[in-house]
């Protein structure tokens, strides 16, 4: 089957799948897409936790001591 062909039946199926939705209804890639955004959005918005900025900041100055040789 040639490039070509396989994007036909590619855009075929969507097509067809696209019309078992009713108008205004989503289609299930763009819920997926949707309900991952606002996850990412929710998990942004969390703050850094003080343990994680706390061993970042001993991680920074154990490089900087490697770094001076002491």
């Amino acid at each position: 089957m040639s490039e070509q062909d396989s994007r036909k039946k590619e855009k075929t199926m969507t097509t067809a799948q696209a019309k078992d939705y009713r108008p205004g209804a989503m289609l299930p890639n763009a819920a997926i897409s949707r309900k991952l955004r606002d996850f990412y959005d929710a998990v942004q918005e969390e703050g850094i936790p003080d343990r994680f900025l706390d061993l970042l900041e001993r991680l920074e100055q154990a490089e900087k001591n490697a770094k001076s040789g002491t």
